[in-house]
């Protein structure tokens, strides 16, 4: 989303403009095409993505990664001037919100169903099948 945002702000403008507002090494990269990366120019890698394959551990991360996120659009917001790109930030804030809150559900359902005694159930038909 803030990649297609970027897009539309920067169509049409010219290297000139982007070379003086500190955009010059960026289009001489990427040109005006969107390139995933960090604010101080580190690019995307998969390596962000941190799983372990434990459920608690793995919600855990994602409520992480969705508190950084939101606090990523605060900034942006800090930092914005239009009103319709503090719009899109604003919504998409509210969005990684609504994630936080559904991945704590998820924790708080993963840690009931494993905080629950073990039950083993024996069927009687089947033991009488196997013999």
């Amino acid at each position: 989303m803030v990649g297609a945002l970027v897009h539309q702000l920067t169509k049409g403008v010219s290297p000139e403009v982007l070379k003086r507002e500190g955009l010059g090494e960026y289009y001489t990269d990427h040109g005006v095409s969107v390139y995933p990366q960090s604010a101080a120019g580190v690019p995307f890698t998969a390596a962000y993505l941190q799983v372990k394959g434990d459920p608690i551990t793995d919600l855990t991360e994602d409520l992480a990664a969705e508190q950084k996120a939101r606090s990523t659009y605060e900034y942006l917001i800090d930092l914005a001037d239009d009103p319709d790109v503090i719009d899109v930030l604003r919504f998409l804030r509210q969005r990684e919100i609504v994630h936080f809150q559904r991945f704590g559900e998820a924790l708080r359902t993963v840690q009931d169903k494993l905080a629950q005694r073990t039950f083993y159930m024996n069927n009687v038909n089947m033991n009488n099948n196997m013999q």
